[in-house]
């Protein structure tokens, strides 16, 4: 089944928040088989839209665009290798903030989705109704958030301190809502969570005497490896043996994790080979990047999103200008080996975004053939992807060089 046939069938929702509502107002969707509708049957479809349209002819430059066969063969693909090493998949939603996509996912098995802030569970809760919010809770403000999603998610907090276990047990007690904890230990990231076993026992033991929260297991981010896929055996070894005496102490001390999360994308496909983990929590895969394919976790056929752009001058020699700067590519630098620069051309990879300002990117031209003409089409693949989308309302879907549809980028800001 179709990505645009799936949703045609199932993907009627509404997206409710306390800042802001959807409204066909805010930005125009173009589809040629189906309409998101919110609640009211309000269809955000432009009705003067009849057929699909013409990407390199009608689209506004810059903007994201996906390739929706590769966008499925993506989803495919992590959901049959979760089957393959009897792993729950739990999508982290930072890539695309996108309910319509993260109905994909748990069409696929995902289990549940995973999401970085109140807001974002909030959004997503149209849609998933197994929620981990894998960051610590803090502040009066995202707690109400988080307590008013509907009963009907089931809620699940990482945290690692007692102070977020003493402010979500004052607020799931006030609103009489049971709220499970995942404690995140550090094993070797350095960001958050818990250095040691020790520590982390601690906190379960409090968490155990606060209810309405519920102990159910520990977390990890294995954001340190990310080294190329062949590469990472002596990381994931290390990872391993780390994993396993934190979960000896753990039996030790009479409080096996029921669920033990942990994954990235770099480390995705090996995720199998980290004993003792039972769910696993990638997210940038489903359009990946630049980085994602340097490092060998993609091909580069595999990238699903680009960003169009439009070249706007050739007059230095040895470059040329497009559309496509910071505001549409961010500002971030490979987080790999490969070459420098903030993306590359998908149709000449040889070819860097060397610099950039606000709405300018330079393109180095001086070690490719290539001479492109002003008013040319490019499509430039960045090198964090997550950063892309947050910048944009909405993403379209091309199939065979037309636009098949469009979607809001409805968690974007939050």
């Amino acid at each position: 089944m179709s990505l645009s046939a799936a949703i045609e069938g199932s993907s009627h929702f509404t997206v409710r928040t306390s800042q802001f509502a959807l409204h066909s107002s805010h930005f125009t969707v173009r589809t040629s088989q189906f309409a998101l509708r919110t609640s009211h049957s309000n269809s955000l479809r432009n009705p003067s839209q009849s057929s699909p349209v013409p990407i390199l002819e009608e689209l506004e430059t810059p903007t994201p665009i996906v390739d929706l066969d590769r966008l499925e063969r993506n989803l495919d693909r992590m959901a049959n290798y979760a089957k393959q090493h009897d792993l729950a998949l739990r999508p982290h939603i930072k890539t695309h903030k996108s309910p319509m996509l993260a109905a994909e996912q748990l069409r696929r098995g995902a289990i549940g989705l995973t999401c970085a802030t109140s807001a974002e569970v909030e959004v997503m809760s149209a849609v998933g109704k197994d929620i981990l919010m894998a960051y610590p809770a803090i502040g009066r403000t995202k707690l109400k958030r988080l307590m008013n999603v509907s009963s009907e998610t089931r809620l699940t907090v990482a945290l690692d301190s007692a102070e977020a276990i003493e402010q979500i047990a004052a607020a799931a007690a006030e609103h009489d809502r049971p709220v499970s904890i995942l404690v995140e230990i550090d094993l070797g990231m350095h960001r958050v969570g818990v250095p040691s076993a020790e520590r982390a026992i601690d906190l379960v033991r409090l968490v155990r005497a606060r209810p309405p929260l519920e102990y159910a297991g520990i977390t990890f981010y294995p954001g340190h490896i990310r080294q190329p896929v062949g590469g990472q055996d002596e990381s994931l070894a290390e990872l391993s043996t780390a994993l396993g005496n934190v979960l000896a102490e753990f039996e030790q001390a009479k409080l096996r994790p029921r669920i033990v999360s942990g994954g990235s994308t770099p480390t995705a496909h090996r995720t199998h080979e980290i004993g003792g983990v039972t769910e696993f929590r990638p997210g940038t895969y489903i359009f990946n990047d630049r980085t994602t394919y340097e490092i060998g976790a993609c091909q580069q056929e595999d990238v699903a999103l680009t960003v169009l752009a439009t070249v706007i001058s050739t007059a230095v020699a040895g470059q040329a200008v497009i559309d496509a700067g910071s505001k549409a590519l961010g500002r971030e630098p490979l987080r790999a080996q490969g070459g420098g620069g903030f993306g590359v051309l998908a149709e000449h990879p040889e070819v860097i975004v060397k610099s950039m300002s606000e709405e300018h990117g330079i393109l180095e031209l001086n070690g490719s053939d290539w001479r492109p003409a002003v008013g040319d089409r490019v499509r430039v693949i960045p090198n964090h992807v997550c950063i892309v989308v947050h910048l944009n309302d909405v993403v379209h879907g091309v199939r065979d060089g037309v636009v098949e549809t469009s979607w809001p980028v409805a968690a974007r800001g939050r």
